[in-house]
């Protein structure tokens, strides 16, 4: 049978921390881990979307727990910030999802100097696990959950001369780049943890081709592009639902059978009504 929301296992007692949790992918896996009993903080840079989110949820389940706590992943400041607030207030964490993402923008930098999609996709969710580490050192079985991209196989190594690709850059390029980059990271952190015997699992998730958004934002932003504009009419065409495109993710992050070094996605890898896991440790 498929698996769905609805296998998730009883999370109660349980903390999750979710990147981008005020819309799409990121709504969905909170909505998800809130009613399967955890607590979710949900990490947002748009609050007042944020609460929206978080009245939306509420009138699902009342009895949801939740908490909105500001998080700008393009800077490092705010990192520093959101991870002391949420150490602060729950000393352990069971489940991190990377989920937060920007795609195919113009050139932009953040608030560090780094390329914008770089910045958020990759270095602001590095960052922030590594900031969190003790929280999820405190847990008995904690899960680190990165969301990648089937675009991580048109990416290309980051040039440590050139990370933001200055007099280089292409929309798509830099994209792909911050997807293999959350790729690496994934299987990089399995081997690390494994390798120091720590009780923490990496695991990452790729959601398919979904309509949540991401697609109308990136062709707004860049002027509407015949690219970005061919991905709208896919994603709204033959996009799966936010909540199906979330299952890979809630399944890398609550299935007991999941394990350190898996990678969830689609079977046929932007679609399908099956989410399998599969081992990636092996394929750096």
């Amino acid at each position: 049978m498929p698996w769905t929301a609805a296998d998730i296992p009883d999370l109660a007692g349980k903390v999750a921390v979710v990147t981008g949790a005020n819309g799409g992918l990121g709504f969905e896996t909170s909505k998800a881990l809130a009613v399967g009993g955890a607590h979710v903080v949900m990490g947002c840079r748009n609050l007042v979307k944020a609460n929206g989110a978080l009245d939306s949820i509420k009138q699902l389940d009342p009895s949801g727990s939740m908490e909105i706590v500001e998080l700008d992943l393009g800077s490092l400041a705010s990192i520093k910030e959101f991870t002391a607030t949420s150490l602060s207030r729950h000393p352990r964490i069971d489940l991190l999802v990377n989920n937060a993402g920007l795609m195919a923008l113009p050139e932009r930098r953040t608030e560090d100097g780094f390329e914008m999609q770089l910045g958020v996709n990759h270095l602001g969710h590095f960052a922030l696990t590594a900031r969190l580490l003790p929280g999820l050192l405190g847990a008995q079985e904690a899960r680190v959950v990165t969301v990648t991209s089937a675009v991580h196989h048109i990416g290309r190594r980051i040039d440590p001369a050139n990370p933001n690709l200055e007099g280089n850059y292409g929309p798509w390029k830099a994209y792909g780049q911050s997807k293999l980059a959350n790729y690496h990271f994934g299987i990089g952190l399995h081997r690390r943890f494994r390798r120091a015997g720590l009780p923490v699992a990496s695991l990452l998730a790729h959601p398919g081709l979904s309509n949540t958004g991401l697609q109308a934002t990136s062709s707004d932003e860049s002027g509407g592009g015949f690219t970005q504009r061919v991905g709208v009419w896919m994603a709204s065409a033959m996009g799966m639902t936010a909540a199906r495109g979330a299952l890979p993710q809630l399944r890398a992050a609550t299935d007991p059978q999941a394990r350190s070094g898996q990678m969830y996605a689609p079977r046929y890898m932007n679609s399908g009504d099956r989410f399998p896991g599969r081992s990636c440790a092996g394929t750096l």
